[in-house]
């Protein structure tokens, strides 16, 4: 099998495409081919200036890129729905931003702040675009999960971690919820008819701000590979004409398969309905039909 490239993508043209966290790491390299190949991008980022920052990058490198700033911080729910009250159009949904092993803390909304984050965050989000999504012939979802997910465990009567908290069990936990996430927003656009797929990827080990590290920081960033590459198997799951809704894809585009704790649909459903009570965002486009 040839390794697939950024070179591969199709024309983007006409196609609008969010990416959050797209100011640094995998997701920079993910809005710039985004752009490059045609599609109108909006850069969601947290911190406005290091988003400004991330679309002049990319204008310097794609002079006709068509790309604009949104600020959103998926650590608050009300900056989410302000974010996508402002969206006009989107096709293509990259939930790429993230935090990990971060200390113990909590989100503006109260809840753990990894899993407020890197899911709950995700999960608003993308309910609130989904009648956008869903005017668009051929939109897709692609969030960002981890191989790490594999560790992560749930329990929906300790989601605060108070009964103990741990940095990388916080991680992998929010990382599973992900996939969880990707896997049943698939099913129930199957089944309610909405012309959605959702795709799950896992980068690898790639240098990037999620994780910091200290003074071994760029040590850590030699010994992974660049965010580009990183970005590889978003950029294929968002674009690549041969993607299946409900898949999951790693480093070269590589098609993966999930933990068992990933495929429960029992799981996946209460996940759902835990984060519907939570975020107050229900998906009313996937039910009733």
């Amino acid at each position: 099998m040839t390794t697939w490239t950024p070179d591969s993508m199709p024309g983007l043209s006409g196609r609008s495409a969010v990416v959050t966290g797209a100011n640094s790491g995998i997701g920079l390299p993910t809005a710039l081919e985004l752009a490059r190949h045609g599609a109108h991008v909006v850069v969601a980022a947290r911190d406005p200036a290091k988003g400004a920052e991330a679309v002049r990058r990319i204008r310097r490198a794609a002079p006709d890129a068509r790309v604009e700033l949104g600020q959103l911080d998926l650590a608050d729910l009300a900056s989410v729905r302000s974010f996508a009250a402002g969206v006009r159009e989107v096709d293509l949904l990259v939930n790429n931003a993230g935090v990990g092993l971060t200390p113990k803390g909590l989100t503006k909304d109260g809840f753990e702040t990894q899993f407020g984050t890197n899911h709950l965050g995700h999960f608003a989000l993308t309910g609130l675009l989904l009648p956008l999504l869903a005017a668009r012939p051929g939109a897709r979802v692609v969030t960002v999960t981890s191989d790490a997910h594999a560790a992560g465990r749930i329990d929906f009567d300790d989601l605060g971690l108070e009964r103990g908290y741990g940095r990388m069990a916080a991680y992998a936990r929010s990382k599973l919820a992900n996939l969880l996430f990707a896997l049943e927003l698939q099913r129930r656009a199957d089944r309610a008819g909405v012309d959605l797929k959702s795709v799950a990827t896992h980068p690898g080990t790639t240098a990037t701000n999620i994780v910091k590290v200290g003074p071994l920081q760029p040590l850590v960033r030699l010994l992974l590979k660049a965010p580009a590459a990183g970005a590889v198997p978003s950029l294929y799951a968002a674009t690549s004409p041969d993607v299946r809704g409900g898949e999951y894809f790693g480093p070269k585009a590589r098609l993966l398969r999930p933990a068992r704790a990933a495929q429960s649909e029992e799981l996946a459903a209460r996940l759902w309905e835990v984060s519907a009570e939570l975020t107050g965002v229900r998906f009313e486009q996937l039910t009733g039909r």
